[in-house]
Protein backbone atom coordinates (compact mmCIF):
# COMPACT_ATOMS: atom_id res chain seq x y z
CA UNK A 1 0.00 0.00 0.00
CA UNK A 2 1.08 3.56 -0.65
CA UNK A 3 0.98 6.95 1.04
CA UNK A 4 -0.94 9.34 -1.21
CA UNK A 5 -1.41 13.11 -1.04
CA UNK A 6 -4.63 14.50 -2.53
CA UNK A 7 -5.38 18.22 -2.73
CA UNK A 8 -8.88 19.61 -2.36
CA UNK A 9 -10.46 16.81 -0.33
CA UNK A 10 -13.17 18.70 1.54
CA UNK A 11 -15.80 17.91 -1.08
CA UNK A 12 -16.41 16.71 -4.61
CA UNK A 13 -14.03 14.54 -6.62
CA UNK A 14 -11.18 15.06 -4.16
CA UNK A 15 -13.22 13.80 -1.21
CA UNK A 16 -14.44 10.79 -3.18
CA UNK A 17 -10.91 10.03 -4.39
CA UNK A 18 -9.51 10.18 -0.87
CA UNK A 19 -12.35 8.09 0.58
CA UNK A 20 -11.94 5.40 -2.07
CA UNK A 21 -8.18 5.19 -1.60
CA UNK A 22 -8.59 4.92 2.17
CA UNK A 23 -11.15 2.14 1.72
CA UNK A 24 -8.59 0.34 -0.44
CA UNK A 25 -6.14 0.43 2.47
CA UNK A 26 -3.89 3.32 1.43
CA UNK A 27 -2.56 6.01 3.76
CA UNK A 28 -4.06 9.25 2.49
CA UNK A 29 -2.93 12.72 3.48
CA UNK A 30 -5.89 15.01 2.84
CA UNK A 31 -5.95 18.76 2.23
CA UNK A 32 -8.31 21.54 3.26
CA UNK A 33 -8.11 25.29 2.75
CA UNK A 34 -8.20 26.21 6.45
CA UNK A 35 -8.81 24.86 9.95
CA UNK A 36 -12.60 25.11 9.68
CA UNK A 37 -12.66 23.07 6.49
CA UNK A 38 -10.10 20.68 7.97
CA UNK A 39 -12.61 19.83 10.69
CA UNK A 40 -15.21 19.07 8.00
CA UNK A 41 -12.68 16.94 6.15
CA UNK A 42 -11.73 15.06 9.31
CA UNK A 43 -15.38 14.25 9.93
CA UNK A 44 -15.75 12.99 6.35
CA UNK A 45 -12.42 11.14 6.36
CA UNK A 46 -11.86 9.93 9.93
CA UNK A 47 -9.26 7.41 8.79
CA UNK A 48 -7.10 9.91 6.89
CA UNK A 49 -3.44 9.63 7.88
CA UNK A 50 -3.23 13.42 8.23
CA UNK A 51 -4.95 16.60 7.09
CA UNK A 52 -2.82 19.53 6.00
CA UNK A 53 -4.13 23.04 5.41
CA UNK A 54 -3.32 25.77 2.96
CA UNK A 55 -5.06 28.28 0.73
CA UNK A 56 -4.10 27.84 -2.93
CA UNK A 57 -5.12 31.42 -3.69
CA UNK A 58 -2.34 32.69 -1.41
CA UNK A 59 1.28 32.06 -2.37
CA UNK A 60 2.66 32.16 1.17
CA UNK A 61 -0.07 29.82 2.41
CA UNK A 62 0.62 27.42 -0.48
CA UNK A 63 4.32 27.41 0.35
CA UNK A 64 3.42 26.53 3.96
CA UNK A 65 1.11 23.81 2.66
CA UNK A 66 4.01 22.37 0.67
CA UNK A 67 6.10 22.22 3.86
CA UNK A 68 3.29 20.56 5.84
CA UNK A 69 2.60 18.03 3.12
CA UNK A 70 6.28 17.22 2.69
CA UNK A 71 6.65 16.57 6.41
CA UNK A 72 3.75 14.10 6.20
CA UNK A 73 5.38 12.16 3.33
CA UNK A 74 7.11 10.67 1.48
CA UNK A 75 4.47 9.80 -1.09
CA UNK A 76 4.05 7.12 -3.67
CA UNK A 77 1.44 9.27 -5.42
CA UNK A 78 0.49 12.96 -5.48
CA UNK A 79 -2.90 13.91 -6.96
CA UNK A 80 -3.39 17.59 -7.80
CA UNK A 81 -7.17 17.84 -7.67
CA UNK A 82 -8.08 21.19 -6.09
CA UNK A 83 -9.62 23.79 -8.42
CA UNK A 84 -12.24 26.50 -8.74
CA UNK A 85 -14.64 26.98 -11.65
CA UNK A 86 -15.36 29.83 -14.02
CA UNK A 87 -18.74 30.74 -12.57
CA UNK A 88 -20.57 33.83 -13.69
CA UNK A 89 -18.78 36.52 -11.70
CA UNK A 90 -16.37 39.11 -12.98
CA UNK A 91 -12.60 39.07 -12.89
CA UNK A 92 -11.23 39.04 -9.34
CA UNK A 93 -7.71 39.22 -7.97
CA UNK A 94 -6.17 37.53 -4.96
CA UNK A 95 -4.15 39.33 -2.30
CA UNK A 96 -1.05 38.51 -4.35
CA UNK A 97 -2.47 40.50 -7.27
CA UNK A 98 -3.16 37.45 -9.46
CA UNK A 99 -6.37 36.59 -11.27
CA UNK A 100 -8.15 34.19 -8.90
CA UNK A 101 -8.98 31.24 -11.20
CA UNK A 102 -5.46 31.25 -12.64
CA UNK A 103 -3.98 31.54 -9.15
CA UNK A 104 -5.88 28.60 -7.64
CA UNK A 105 -5.90 26.27 -10.63
CA UNK A 106 -2.40 26.87 -12.00
CA UNK A 107 -0.13 28.80 -9.65
CA UNK A 108 -1.20 26.66 -6.66
CA UNK A 109 -0.24 23.27 -8.14
CA UNK A 110 2.83 24.84 -9.75
CA UNK A 111 4.12 25.97 -6.34
CA UNK A 112 3.45 22.56 -4.80
CA UNK A 113 5.23 20.84 -7.69
CA UNK A 114 8.23 23.12 -7.29
CA UNK A 115 8.54 22.80 -3.51
CA UNK A 116 7.60 19.16 -2.82
CA UNK A 117 9.67 16.10 -3.72
CA UNK A 118 8.31 14.47 -6.84
CA UNK A 119 6.38 11.25 -6.25
CA UNK A 120 6.81 8.12 -8.40
CA UNK A 121 3.31 8.83 -9.71
CA UNK A 122 1.90 12.33 -10.27
CA UNK A 123 -1.68 12.98 -11.36
CA UNK A 124 -3.01 16.37 -12.48
CA UNK A 125 -6.76 16.81 -12.88
CA UNK A 126 -7.68 18.83 -15.92
CA UNK A 127 -11.02 19.03 -17.78
CA UNK A 128 -12.49 18.28 -21.17
CA UNK A 129 -12.69 22.06 -21.51
CA UNK A 130 -8.91 22.11 -21.92
CA UNK A 131 -9.69 21.41 -25.58
CA UNK A 132 -11.11 24.96 -25.75
CA UNK A 133 -8.25 26.44 -23.73
CA UNK A 134 -5.78 28.88 -25.16
CA UNK A 135 -2.29 29.80 -24.04
CA UNK A 136 -1.77 33.57 -23.93
CA UNK A 137 1.57 33.80 -22.16
CA UNK A 138 1.48 37.58 -22.52
CA UNK A 139 -1.93 37.79 -20.80
CA UNK A 140 -2.40 34.72 -18.61
CA UNK A 141 -4.38 36.78 -16.10
CA UNK A 142 -6.81 38.53 -18.43
CA UNK A 143 -5.45 42.00 -17.79
CA UNK A 144 -5.97 43.14 -21.39
CA UNK A 145 -8.56 40.70 -22.84
CA UNK A 146 -12.29 41.18 -22.19
CA UNK A 147 -13.19 38.94 -19.26
CA UNK A 148 -14.86 35.59 -19.92
CA UNK A 149 -15.07 33.35 -16.85
CA UNK A 150 -15.56 29.99 -18.58
CA UNK A 151 -12.81 30.72 -21.09
CA UNK A 152 -10.53 31.66 -18.20
CA UNK A 153 -11.35 28.32 -16.57
CA UNK A 154 -10.76 26.43 -19.83
CA UNK A 155 -7.42 28.17 -20.20
CA UNK A 156 -6.32 27.11 -16.72
CA UNK A 157 -7.24 23.51 -17.41
CA UNK A 158 -5.06 23.66 -20.55
CA UNK A 159 -2.29 25.12 -18.39
CA UNK A 160 -2.61 22.18 -15.98
CA UNK A 161 -2.34 19.74 -18.88
CA UNK A 162 0.75 21.60 -20.12
CA UNK A 163 2.40 21.35 -16.70
CA UNK A 164 1.67 17.62 -16.60
CA UNK A 165 3.19 17.01 -20.04
CA UNK A 166 6.21 19.20 -19.31
CA UNK A 167 6.91 17.40 -16.03
CA UNK A 168 6.61 14.07 -17.84
CA UNK A 169 9.09 15.26 -20.47
CA UNK A 170 11.59 16.48 -17.87
CA UNK A 171 11.29 13.46 -15.56
CA UNK A 172 10.90 10.20 -17.47
CA UNK A 173 11.85 8.29 -14.33
CA UNK A 174 8.39 8.94 -12.87
CA UNK A 175 4.84 8.50 -14.21
CA UNK A 176 2.97 11.77 -14.79
CA UNK A 177 -0.49 12.00 -16.34
CA UNK A 178 -3.32 14.48 -16.86
CA UNK A 179 -6.87 13.30 -16.18
CA UNK A 180 -10.18 14.51 -17.53
CA UNK A 181 -12.61 13.31 -14.83
CA UNK A 182 -15.67 14.04 -16.97
CA UNK A 183 -18.58 16.39 -16.32
CA UNK A 184 -19.43 15.39 -12.77
CA UNK A 185 -22.29 16.44 -10.48
CA UNK A 186 -20.31 18.37 -7.90
CA UNK A 187 -20.31 21.92 -6.64
CA UNK A 188 -17.97 22.78 -9.50
CA UNK A 189 -19.68 20.67 -12.18
CA UNK A 190 -23.18 21.77 -11.18
CA UNK A 191 -26.46 19.88 -10.77
CA UNK A 192 -26.97 19.41 -14.51
CA UNK A 193 -23.78 17.42 -15.01
CA UNK A 194 -24.57 13.92 -16.37
CA UNK A 195 -22.07 11.82 -14.42
CA UNK A 196 -22.13 10.72 -10.74
CA UNK A 197 -19.27 11.61 -8.49
CA UNK A 198 -17.79 8.11 -8.29
CA UNK A 199 -16.97 8.29 -12.02
CA UNK A 200 -14.97 11.46 -11.46
CA UNK A 201 -12.79 9.74 -8.86
CA UNK A 202 -12.51 6.41 -10.65
CA UNK A 203 -9.68 7.24 -13.08
CA UNK A 204 -7.48 9.18 -10.60
CA UNK A 205 -7.79 6.25 -8.17
CA UNK A 206 -6.94 3.79 -10.95
CA UNK A 207 -3.89 5.81 -12.02
CA UNK A 208 -2.72 5.92 -8.41
CA UNK A 209 -3.02 2.19 -7.82
CA UNK A 210 -3.08 0.13 -11.02
CA UNK A 211 -0.21 -1.79 -12.60
CA UNK A 212 -1.91 -1.87 -16.01
CA UNK A 213 0.03 -0.54 -18.99
CA UNK A 214 -1.81 2.76 -19.39
CA UNK A 215 -1.61 3.50 -15.67
CA UNK A 216 2.15 2.93 -15.66
CA UNK A 217 2.85 4.91 -18.85
CA UNK A 218 3.77 8.58 -18.54
CA UNK A 219 2.90 11.68 -20.53
CA UNK A 220 -0.74 11.00 -21.36
CA UNK A 221 -4.15 12.68 -21.26
CA UNK A 222 -6.64 10.14 -19.88
CA UNK A 223 -10.38 9.85 -19.43
CA UNK A 224 -12.22 6.76 -18.19
CA UNK A 225 -8.96 4.74 -18.25
CA UNK A 226 -8.47 5.48 -21.95
CA UNK A 227 -5.83 7.68 -23.58
CA UNK A 228 -7.38 10.69 -25.32
CA UNK A 229 -5.97 13.28 -27.71
CA UNK A 230 -5.04 16.42 -25.71
CA UNK A 231 -5.06 20.03 -26.80
CA UNK A 232 -2.25 20.29 -29.41
CA UNK A 233 -0.55 23.02 -27.39
CA UNK A 234 0.47 20.40 -24.82
CA UNK A 235 2.68 18.78 -27.46
CA UNK A 236 4.58 21.98 -28.29
CA UNK A 237 7.75 22.03 -26.19
CA UNK A 238 8.33 25.72 -26.93
CA UNK A 239 4.87 26.64 -25.68
CA UNK A 240 5.27 24.47 -22.59
CA UNK A 241 8.57 26.15 -21.78
CA UNK A 242 7.02 29.58 -22.25
CA UNK A 243 4.31 28.83 -19.68
CA UNK A 244 6.78 27.39 -17.17
CA UNK A 245 9.11 30.37 -17.61
CA UNK A 246 6.29 32.81 -16.90
CA UNK A 247 5.15 30.86 -13.85
CA UNK A 248 8.73 30.84 -12.57
CA UNK A 249 8.81 34.62 -12.99
CA UNK A 250 5.51 35.04 -11.15
CA UNK A 251 6.40 32.77 -8.22
CA UNK A 252 10.17 33.14 -8.01
CA UNK A 253 10.41 29.34 -7.94
CA UNK A 254 12.07 26.84 -10.26
CA UNK A 255 10.09 24.05 -11.89
CA UNK A 256 11.76 20.64 -11.44
CA UNK A 257 14.65 20.51 -13.87
CA UNK A 258 15.24 17.81 -16.43
CA UNK A 259 16.38 14.57 -14.81
CA UNK A 260 19.90 13.39 -15.52
CA UNK A 261 21.01 9.81 -16.00
CA UNK A 262 17.65 8.31 -14.99
CA UNK A 263 18.08 4.56 -15.31
CA UNK A 264 15.93 3.00 -17.98
CA UNK A 265 14.36 6.35 -18.80
CA UNK A 266 13.07 7.28 -22.21
CA UNK A 267 14.38 10.60 -23.48
CA UNK A 268 12.13 13.64 -23.51
CA UNK A 269 12.62 13.88 -27.27
CA UNK A 270 11.17 10.40 -27.68
CA UNK A 271 8.29 11.22 -25.36
CA UNK A 272 7.48 14.42 -27.25
CA UNK A 273 7.39 12.32 -30.41
CA UNK A 274 4.66 10.21 -28.89
CA UNK A 275 6.43 7.16 -27.45
CA UNK A 276 4.83 5.49 -24.45
CA UNK A 277 7.47 3.99 -22.14
CA UNK A 278 6.54 1.44 -19.51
Amino acid sequence: MSRIFVTGTTQGIGLETARTLIDMGHDVVAHARDAERAAVTRAALPRAAAIVTGELSDMASTEDLAAQATSSGPYGVIIHNAAVGGGSGGRAETADGLERIFHVNVVGPFILTCLMPLAPRMVYLTSGLEADGRLHVDDLQWRTRPWHGMQAYSDTKLHDSILSFELAARHPEIVVNAVDPGWIRTGLGGPNAPDPIHLGAETPVWLATSDELIATTSGQYIKRREVQVPNPTTQDATQRTALVTELERITGLTFPQRARNARGATSSASRDAGTTPR
